[in-house]
């Protein structure tokens, strides 16, 4: 089987959840230290085999805890965490054939990064998660008709590997009209502790909230909890019809205290399940920095009681704000654990793309524990590798095996995944299968479904500029398999040569801004 970096997942939130002491009161920003990763520093080529693997970087925390965790720190920040998940090697068919992952939609890590850009500075190498870099940007899969999901694969030579190819799979989620989504019953668990004041975030968590409530149809309902030294409900369940009852609460949050996380959620939980629809739309939403240093000191029972939920049908989504202190694994495992969609919020923009454009697909899920396993032909594929999603790996035999926690995805959602793959003969028809295995949300079955993998001659431009994008992660996050030689200006090229449309353009500055930082 692959030999993957696995995080203790309890564990670490577990601690991270009470043990993550912010700086409350503090407006200094950090300066980012974190170093280019320029792939002159990488190995000089790809491997053959499976038994080459990049070694974990040393963890630059200092507490015995995040070093033992393989959290960081980067130096120069307050309180700014991370998790290093390893990076995948690439393997041997003659050693395991099939690749196993859940399924992703959350896209933090490029939001994250973008924010450290437009500050000035690299994002340290542990903040880049390259799918979720791959899947901040729409593409033009193909919305299935009848089905859940429309799977779609293509590929062809890779502008960055010499000798290799590259494979796209896609996924699309069917569409569901906003008319058509189900009732939202929604509470806002909000952060209003002191650390909340830096940076205006909690004025942009006021202004995301007013957002999300201007799309609510008369059926929804909206419930509030914030929590800085204590947890309290500032607006028990209120019908979307009552919107300036909604915006008068949302108005009237200002910053206060400590952080006491474990009792605001608590408080969250507790609302939702007393308003609680079947076969409505029942989510938590967590707006906060995901720091906190006040509450229950043994919060495994808060984890427990999240999955609970989750297994009840009550869903988490967390929303990240702020730089300087900033828990991103807290954000993001949170959110895994709850079944639903992560998201960091840097801007105005971004909270009109998440809570307008996406909305449906935010709130609605269509299908759970989504996993994908990709067959590869040994006689036609040597080796192969999955670029990102470290930690969304699942045991093979654990494909249809249904209990197992996988990833959700919401109406309309696109997911995407990149592998590079060496092939045996360049003419190669069929390099093997890949297959979708869920939970279908309407009709409580499970449901499996596949396609050949196959390739063509050339990389379609949409393909070009993912691969653009996923060579910019594998530099930035200092990846061992990073292309010979491969520098950002060649991935600007590619980039300048494929973009299209306003966030595919934004992308190009980012680059940009990415080679003027470095200096070359």
């Amino acid at each position: 089987m692959r030999n993957i970096v696995k995080a203790s997942t309890i564990t670490f939130l577990v601690a991270s959840l009470v043990g993550c002491s912010a700086s409350e009161q503090s407006s200094q920003q950090p300066a980012s230290t974190a170093q280019s990763g320029g792939a002159q520093n990488q190995l000089a080529a790809r491997p053959e085999s499976a038994a080459s693997k990049a070694a974990p970087r040393n963890s630059m925390a200092d507490t015995a805890f995040m070093k033992r965790q393989g959290m960081t720190r980067p130096s120069g920040a307050d309180d700014m965490y991370f998790q290093h998940y390893g990076t995948n090697p690439f393997i041997s068919t003659d050693d395991d054939n099939l690749s196993t992952f859940a399924a992703d939609v959350d896209t933090g890590s490029y939001t994250l990064t973008r924010s450290y850009i437009q500050e000035g500075s690299l994002p340290p190498p542990d903040a880049v998660r390259v799918e979720e870099f791959i899947n901040y940007f729409p593409v033009s899969y193909p919305a299935p008709q009848q089905q859940t999901f429309g799977i779609q694969v293509d590929g062809g030579p890779s502008p960055f590997g010499s000798g290799y190819q590259l494979v796209r799979i896609g996924i699309k989620g069917k569409e569901i009209s906003p008319e058509n989504r189900k009732p939202a019953h929604l509470v806002f668990v909000i952060d209003v502790s002191g650390s909340m004041n830096r940076e205006d975030r909690l004025e942009l968590v006021k202004k995301s909230l007013r957002v999300l409530v201007d799309q609510l149809q008369p059926a929804d309902t909206v419930g509030i909890v914030v929590y800085g030294t204590q947890g309290r409900v500032i607006l028990d369940p209120t019908s979307a019809k009552n919107r300036r009852t909604i915006l008068s609460a949302i108005d009237e949050l200002s910053p206060e205290g400590s952080t006491n996380a474990e009792e605001g959620l608590q408080l969250g939980y507790e609302m939702a399940d007393r308003s609680f629809e079947r076969g409505a739309i029942n989510r938590v939403i967590l707006c906060s920095d995901g720091v906190a240093n006040v509450g229950e000191t043994e919060a495994s029972g808060i984890l427990r009681a999240i999955e609970d939920y989750a297994r009840k049908e009550i869903h988490l989504s967390t929303f990240g704000f702020g730089m300087g202190n900033y828990n991103d694994v807290l954000m993001e495992q949170l959110a895994d654990k709850g079944e639903g969609q992560y998201a960091y919020i840097d801007s105005f923009s971004e909270a009109r793309r998440v809570f307008t454009e996406a909305l449906t697909g935010t709130l609605q899920t269509i299908a759970r524990d989504v996993k994908i396993q990709v067959e590869f032909d040994p006689k036609a594929v040597a080796h192969y590798r999955l670029i990102g999603y470290e930690n969304r790996d699942v045991r093979d035999e654990d494909f249809r095996n249904d209990r197992t926690d996988a990833g959700e995805i919401g109406s309309g959602h696109n997911v995407t995944a990149l592998y590079e793959v060496k092939v045996r003969e360049e003419s190669a028809d069929k390099l093997g299968d890949v297959r979708i295995r869920y939970h279908n949300v309407s009709t409580k079955k499970v449901e499996e479904v596949s396609r050949p993998l196959q390739i063509q001659s050339k990389l379609s431009s949409e393909l070009q500029f993912l691969a653009a994008v996923a060579e910019f992660a594998e530099i930035l996050r200092q990846s061992a398999w990073a292309s010979e030689g491969t520098t950002l200006r060649e991935v600007l090229k590619l980039a300048e040569a494929s973009a299209t449309g306003e966030q595919q353009l934004e992308f190009v500055r980012l680059v940009k801004d990415s080679l003027a930082i470095r200096g070359n």
